[in-house]
């Protein structure tokens, strides 16, 4: 790649515009990896209720347990197996850096590269899976529909599944976002939606309002699965750990005059088979 070096220095670098992470908002961090590329979670299931039955007074009646049948319980294993190992490598030469006045350096260049590279890719593959494993997936939806009337069905079908009603998160992209600025029969909601008083650290990361109990998190398209519509979730049903995150700056190693930048991120999601419906996923119809 050619390095464009200066005449003038002026303090400034044209960074790309980026987002930080979107996954920590909707996924949790509750299985540790220490020490293990993977570890076993299991789902037990649970014993129904009986009718109590007293002893009889008639010969050969008492039960064998008061209490009722007797079940046996069962657990069934999923296992959580690391796949995203993941790295980098450049070198800024001494006089490059020297030539574009400081603005090609080691450590600024390592934040963008987290900002501009690491992050993106993470939340894309994570946002990923989570479209992929959730729980609730109705047919797409068509541009005729009343969006409104789409997100609001999405949380009752999460209310019938005793989803906890409290952290869900509805994600959208700017075109949903547009779609429910342009629907004619809002009325009134996006104005109420986005007029929500948020927290300003929150409108900061993407948060754009709130509706139907959800905070609402904007995510760039460029994240998440073609005809994404929208997806409400509750971080209980994605564990999204981060064993291993490195990153290096080598001053003058053997056979290099400058900064080799080394960084390595193994990561993965996992989307727990008893909690999947915490995740309500619902595409835009192709048209």
């Amino acid at each position: 790649m050619a390095i464009e070096l200066v005449e003038k220095y002026l303090p400034y670098v044209d960074e790309q515009f980026t987002e930080e992470s979107k996954k920590e908002h909707l996924t949790n961090q509750d299985f540790s990896f220490e020490g293990a590329k993977s570890v076993k979670v299991y789902s037990i299931s649970t014993g129904s209720m009986q009718d109590y039955g007293r002893i009889s007074t008639g010969a050969g009646n008492q039960l064998a347990s008061r209490y009722g049948t007797i079940e046996e319980l069962s657990a069934v294993t999923q296992t959580m197996n690391l796949r995203k190992d993941r790295s980098f490598t450049f070198v800024i030469d001494k006089l490059d850096e020297d030539e574009t006045g400081e603005t090609l350096e080691a450590a600024s260049a390592l934040a963008r590269q987290i900002r501009e590279v690491v992050i993106p890719e993470v939340d894309t593959y994570v946002l990923g899976e989570m479209c992929k494993g959730a729980g609730i997936k109705p047919e797409a939806l068509g541009s005729k529909y009343n969006i409104y009337d789409a997100i609001f069905e999405a949380g009752a079908d999460m209310d019938e599944a005793d989803v906890p009603e409290t952290e869900r998160v509805l994600v959208v992209t700017p075109a949903t976002l547009l779609r429910m600025k342009m629907c004619k029969d809002n009325n009134g909601r996006y104005q109420e939606m986005v007029g929500a008083v948020l927290d300003e650290e929150k409108r900061k990361i993407g948060f754009v309002g709130h509706i139907d109990g959800m905070d609402v998190l904007k995510v760039s398209a460029k994240r998440l699965p073609a005809n994404f519509g929208f997806m409400i979730a509750h971080p209980c049903a994605t564990a999204a750990p981060t064993k291993l995150e490195s990153y290096k700056i080598h001053q003058d190693p053997p056979g290099i005059s400058g900064s080799l930048v080394e960084g390595r991120i193994c990561y993965d999601a996992f989307i727990l088979k008893n909690k999947k419906k915490a995740i309500y996923y619902r595409e835009f119809a192709a048209e």
